[in-house]
């Protein structure tokens, strides 16, 4: 099946709301069919819903205090959730009993701020601590280890007696997997390998203040950043050297290419997030009195498109969808809203041919329209259609090869000890679907 013919149309933003979960949460996540949304509660407890039934299946009970982040793992076997509690736990959704089973626990000196999977293996996991501290935490036998990302201190700093580094506020994998993107409370992004865990770059950002949040096109070729003078700012990346062996570092300064804001009530942002072709930027403003979307268009200069409004309840999180036109918020009361684009009926879907006209038309019959074919050939076709494997929520053959990333070389030593010691988030496994009763899930 061609995934054209389920989204036959370009993807552009959602302009209402098609349902809310009362979920008592304060962030939500799609997981990479878009079928599922990973909940974070308050409580320390998360919940994965289906979208199908609108319905919690699976809980994920093991902190003591909130739930900060929330990630899925490559085929969404995994979910990972970090907590107040200095815990950050891989969850295994393939697990047959209720709470899922615990693949495995990591604890920490201090809170966890948030944490993330490796795009390219869910053993490698990275964490931000409340204390400003970053870790690649690689759980795989041979090259297990905990490692902090350290800032490198220009010589003038040493000199002077300054601080070696400043505090890093936010920390996120680009989409290959390849380099980590940190975020500081002087305005700085600095870049690392994965691989080696040394820095290669460092970007300051006149007048950004403290970086709050970053989103990736799916490209990964543009960075959006969320920064405490209430401005959204789109980058351009350069492509990045291998490190060396002499530690050496890019220092550069990034120019926007675009800058998103709202002029006028000057409100800050909680979140922000590209659409899956990068074409639309989505951004969570911190309004206290409504759950307000801004919606700008990138293929148009960055212009404002629209703004979605969600009602009085403020909004805390939002994320787009993987693949369509949908994106899923939070508001400050632990509902999710999730956002889509109603589109009218077009009777000429229902049957191959078939055209909708203003006036009635005569009718031409083809030469061949009506001959009969033999009912040998028909049962053959017809049987070849039902053998072939098709990944019904996103469209794609079951045998389909994964397209590597448009920024990946797989031949790069990078991508080769990503892959080495593969998990077992493998395409093709089931999820055990667990229905409670309302007042069970209150």
């Amino acid at each position: 099946m061609n995934t054209s013919l389920l989204n036959p149309f370009n993807i552009t933003y959602p302009t209402a709301v098609q349902a809310s979960l009362p979920s008592q949460c304060s962030l939500a996540r799609f997981d990479r069919s878009g079928r599922f949304v990973a909940a974070g509660r308050s409580d320390g407890s998360a919940a994965i819903w289906d979208l199908e039934t609108r319905s919690a299946v699976r809980w994920l009970e093991g902190h003591v205090k909130g739930i900060t982040s929330v990630d899925w793992s490559r085929n969404s076997r995994f979910v990972l959730t970090s907590s107040k509690d200095w815990n950050v736990i891989v969850w295994d959704m393939a697990s047959d009993i209720d709470p899922p089973q615990r693949k495995t626990t990591i604890r920490f000196d201090a809170s966890v701020s948030s944490a993330s999977f490796h795009p390219r293996n869910s053993q490698i996991i990275l964490a931000l601590l409340q204390s400003g501290d970053a870790y690649l935490v690689d759980l795989r036998k041979r090259l297990r280890g905990r490692v902090e990302l350290e800032e490198v201190q220009d010589d003038s700093d040493e000199e002077s007696g300054a601080s070696p580094r400043s505090a890093m506020t936010v920390a996120q994998f680009d989409p290959t997997g390849r380099h980590i993107f940190i975020g500081t409370s002087t305005g700085s992004i600095l870049v690392f390998n994965t691989r080696t865990k040394t820095m290669v770059a460092r970007h300051k950002i006149p007048g950004a203040g403290v970086m709050k949040g970053f989103d990736f096109a799916k490209s990964g070729g543009r960075l959006v950043t969320n920064s405490s003078d209430r401005t959204l700012r789109q980058f351009t990346l350069p492509i990045y050297a291998s490190p060396n062996a002499d530690g050496e570092y890019t220092e550069q300064e990034l120019e926007p290419t675009h800058k998103f804001s709202d002029p006028i009530n000057r409100i800050a942002w909680h979140a922000m997030s590209f659409s899956p072709d990068g074409e639309w930027l989505a951004g969570g403003a911190a309004d206290p009195a409504s759950h307000k979307i801004y919606i700008w268009d990138i293929a148009n200069d960055g212009q404002l498109a629209s703004t979605l409004d969600g009602g009085r309840e403020p909004l805390i999180h939002v994320h787009w969808h993987p693949s369509k036109s949908s994106i899923v918020s939070t508001t400050n009361q632990g509902n999710i809203l999730i956002w889509h684009c109603p589109s009218p009926e077009r009777w000429g879907a229902f049957a191959g041919g078939f055209e909708e006209v203003d006036e009635n038309v005569e009718y031409e019959e083809r030469e061949d329209e009506f001959d009969i074919e033999d009912e040998n050939v028909l049962a053959e076709r017809q049987m070849k259609q039902e053998e072939e494997e098709v990944d019904i929520f996103t469209g794609k053959d079951a045998e389909e090869e994964v397209v590597e990333h448009p920024r990946v070389n797989g031949n790069e030593e990078d991508f080769v000890w990503a892959d080495d010691e593969p998990d077992e988030d493998v395409r093709g496994w089931k999820m055990k679907i667990v229905m409670e009763d309302e007042l069970d899930m209150m």
